[in-house]
């Protein structure tokens, strides 16, 4: 994300470029600080404590972002571009596999966050721009493996979140999961019946008044 501001800022003058750097990089703090501190203590944590983790002051963190809400926004847009987009980036000579990748990676990186997922859930903190950048990535992936027949050609992207979330259902809270990448076993199950089958997928009834 800094490299972003640095391009931004090359034709300003040295000291407001000085000033737009240590902006981008409190974010960085801000944002990373955040992650970890959710992960570990879950809703209860504090911006104060929040703050004092990534070396900033208060005051700087609420320039930053305006409330928690934001604060929470910011950091499931951190999660998908630091553990989903590079994935999905990578394209290979296998689409199955890549899109196996992807699949599996949007389940493990909600499963090592889910504290923070499931706050940003009960605060509306997932945005539709986010929603809207996963779903695109998945539909350059997908549309790679429908090309080559590999999976039903009546697959579409939402299809791919929903069997995400699916595998998510099986997915017990820490203190419960007795075996902690179990989902992995439920992700074979989803993954091929994304396969070519004789039988089509129920249209769903949404796209069908959309096609009349």
């Amino acid at each position: 994300m800094i490299h972003c501001y640095r391009a931004a800022v090359t034709d300003r003058p040295a000291g407001e470029r000085g000033l737009r750097l240590d902006a981008a990089r409190n974010q960085e703090r801000i944002v990373a600080a955040a992650a970890a501190a959710f992960a570990e203590l879950g809703a209860d944590v504090t911006l104060d404590e929040v703050a004092r983790r990534a070396g900033v002051g208060v005051a700087t963190l609420y320039r930053r972002f305006g409330n928690r809400d934001q604060l929470v926004r910011s950091v499931v847009a951190h999660l998908l571009a630091a553990e989903v987009e590079p994935v999905a980036d990578v394209e290979t000579d296998d689409p199955w596999r890549d899109l196996v990748a992807i699949v599996e990676a949007s389940v493990a990186a909600v499963v090592a966050h889910r504290e923070v997922i499931a706050i940003a859930q009960a605060a509306g903190g997932i945005d539709v721009e986010v929603v809207d950048r996963y779903l695109h990535r998945v539909d350059r992936v997908l549309s790679r493996a429908r090309a080559a027949g590999l999976v039903r050609p009546e697959l579409e992207p939402r299809d791919v979140a929903v069997a995400v979330v699916m595998v998510l259902a099986t997915v017990h809270d820490k203190e419960h999961n007795e075996e902690e990448d179990g989902w992995r076993r439920y992700l074979a199950l989803v993954l091929d019946g994304m396969r070519p089958a004789p039988v089509p997928l129920p249209v769903r009834r949404s796209a069908g008044r959309r096609r009349s």
